[in-house]
């Protein structure tokens, strides 16, 4: 079975080596993983989409549209503008905590993310919305909501790795620094999935 992943953020929010992470479970499971990551202005806040796909005989990153299992959205409107990727059926894990957009910002205009979450639930099978602010508030850091998300996502059962395979990728990837604060953070994004099961 192949499992087709789509990560969507904004720059600094670690799509990127919340990408790297399944791709290791994934690899150390001793299965075939690829990655490709869609970068743009990230250093700027712009948008980063990261394709994982892992599984048996995988010959290329790319996830073609109508296919993700799951979109794991670090914030609301990046999740929406990957929608056409996910399958019918198909899971979006995420973060309840909207980033108002430059553009935005310039033009005065509101913008907290409520519309982009009822989208998603109007138009996905299964939507997993976490209060990331308060589990990243609880392990002392905002760097940390790759890895709450990551948790969400395993303990929804869609991801296709376990929490333990994901841990197990936290310690050998994460500066040993942060690696208890980055295993608090996959635990309790779990724990908080918990109740959409």
């Amino acid at each position: 079975m192949i499992f087709n992943c789509i990560l969507a953020g904004v720059g600094g929010q670690g799509t990127v080596l919340a990408s790297k992470l399944i791709a290791q479970a994934a690899m150390k499971r001793g299965l075939s993983a690829r990655t490709a990551e869609t970068i743009g202005m990230a250093q700027r806040g712009g948008c980063v989409v990261s394709h994982v796909r892992f599984g048996k005989n995988i010959y290329s990153p790319m996830i073609a549209k109508h296919t993700a299992d799951i979109i794991i959205g670090f914030e609301p409107a990046e999740a929406v503008r990957c929608l056409p990727y996910l399958k019918k059926g198909g899971t979006v894990v995420v973060s309840g905590k909207a980033i108002k957009p430059v553009t935005a910002s310039l033009a005065g205009s509101s913008y907290n993310g409520s519309d982009m979450i009822e989208y998603l639930k109007e138009n996905a099978a299964k939507v997993i919305v976490i209060d990331s602010d308060q589990i990243c508030e609880a392990c002392g850091s905002a760097k940390v909501l790759n890895v709450v998300l990551l948790g969400a996502a395993a303990s929804s059962g869609l991801l296709g790795l376990t929490q333990d395979e994901l841990e197990d990728a936290v310690k050998e990837r994460i500066n040993a620094r942060y690696v208890d604060m980055n295993t608090k953070a996959l635990a309790l994004g779990a724990q908080a999935a918990e109740k959409y099961k």
